[in-house]
């Protein structure tokens, strides 16, 4: 079997890898000159744990390839996957479509034979059918069946959600669009994982639902840890006691600076804006995304607050830059305001994240000092901010830490560290949603 995926970003190029990983035979499509030409050299521009030797097992195994031609690339393709971005719109949070219409067109322009026209982006409710009626009206000579097949993939474990996912979704309304992507997702019914057949627009809203969902999780415990530290309460011990109900579950239950990346805030946006737009506003999910930016513009004000309410002069040491762990993606990370308002305050900011400092460079503002790593970014600091809970950071040792800071305040936005502990060590410790801060 052969599939086409035209895009070789994050999605494109993990979802195309573990399709050749299954035995298909995968030529992945990418425009961007620069980008074809690393992937033509083996080397992969996006930081996925497990990516790099996937690619290179399925490359030289003959079953993955890259072209920078459409007509190469579906050449005899049963199904063509859409992977490009689908980023917000400046000044309204609806989903820009334009890359998605843009490939669908070049891809009809070039076929010569029937085939399955898959959106993998996640795209807003109606768009497979705007695909549909753009495929009748461009290519009447051919049978092009639309589908709608969302990902699940989280950045840091991305190739284990695509080879053991909790289910499978498929929006298809012909036969052959079911059996096409039945027999793709084969080697799944090993492990008998679920995949759920349904129409065009559930399978495109079931995305947005369950990141909305998984967001507002997110939102709800750190609005749970604010209350914690009003009354004294631990969160921890909230979460732990709300996951154990299996009606809950443990999962998105840890409190932090709220939250970023490529997926929540942009789908969050764009489910509020369907909503409006369809006259069923979701309240809920608005007031998720407004709280979440609230506490992501907040959480520099605890950091200046811990350092005695001004951080001018002070040299602020921040530990973590991408949104999460295990990924180079700083789309959206909490880090962003907090270092862009201590610069702004007049702080002398020390960085250090094992994966995001290149983006970091092209996201923060002048005047921030890049270090090589986490001690270098601790040399006579006044505070500690850790922004990101890379596993790293966990293990660094409090006396390492007093002989190398200059000030005591730790500002523990993922609680990473042993309060009890710190404190012993002398340092001022204030966390989220924890007991004297």
């Amino acid at each position: 079997m052969k599939i086409a995926i035209i895009g070789g970003g994050y999605v494109g190029l993990v979802s195309a890898a573990c399709f050749a990983e299954f035995g298909v035979s995968v030529m992945v499509a990418e425009t961007d000159p620069a980008r074809l030409d690393r992937l033509r050299r083996g080397e992969i521009p996006i930081y996925e744990p497990g990516l790099d030797p996937l690619v290179e097992r399925n490359r030289a195994a003959g079953r993955l390839g890259f072209t920078g031609r459409i007509e190469e690339a579906i050449a005899g393709a049963e199904a063509v996957f859409i992977a490009v971005g689908t980023p917000s719109r400046r000044g309204g949070g609806h989903a820009d479509l334009s890359y998605v219409f843009a490939a669908a067109e070049q891809v009809l322009a070039a076929l010569d034979h029937p085939t399955v026209l898959v959106t993998k982006s996640t795209v807003p409710v109606g768009t497979g059918r705007r695909l549909a009626a753009l495929a009748a009206a461009r290519r009447p000579d051919l049978a092009i069946d639309v589908a709608s097949n969302p990902e699940f993939l989280r950045e840091g474990s991305a190739i284990g959600d695509f080879m053991r996912p909790d289910r499978v979704v498929v929006g298809a309304e012909t036969e052959r669009a079911r059996e096409v992507l039945r027999a793709l997702y084969r080697p799944l019914n090993l492990i008998e994982t679920p995949i759920l057949i349904t129409g065009l627009e559930t399978a495109e809203l079931i995305k947005y639902a369950a990141n909305a969902f998984l967001a507002m999780k997110v939102t709800f415990i750190n609005e749970m840890a604010d209350l914690c530290e009003a009354v004294g309460a631990d969160v921890h011990g909230v979460a732990r006691g709300m996951g154990l109900d299996r009606r809950i579950g443990a999962k998105f239950l840890h409190p932090g600076p709220g939250f970023g990346g490529s997926c929540f805030p942009k789908d969050t946006l764009a489910l509020v804006r369907i909503a409006q737009d369809a006259g069923a506003p979701s309240r809920l999910i608005e007031t998720v995304v407004a709280v979440n930016e609230a506490r992501k513009a907040g959480m520099a004000g605890r950091v200046i607050a811990a350092c005695g309410g001004t951080v001018r002069g002070k040299t602020i040491a921040v530990l973590g830059l991408t949104f999460k762990p295990e990924t180079d993606d700083m789309r959206d990370s909490p880090a962003i305001p907090i270092v862009s308002r201590l610069v702004g305050d007049g702080a002398h900011v020390r960085v250090y994240d094992p994966q995001g400092m290149a983006q970091a460079r092209m996201m923060l503002p002048d005047g921030v000092t890049y270090c090589p790593n986490a001690l270098a970014a601790l040399e006579a600091a006044e505070a500690l901010v850790v922004a990101t809970e890379w596993n790293e950071f966990r293990a660094l040792d409090p006396a390492r830490l007093a002989e190398t800071m200059r000030g005591r305040a730790v500002i523990d936005l993922r609680n990473i560290f042993d309060p009890a502990t710190l404190r012993a060590a002398g340092f001022a410790y204030h966390g989220i949603g924890r007991p004297g801060g």
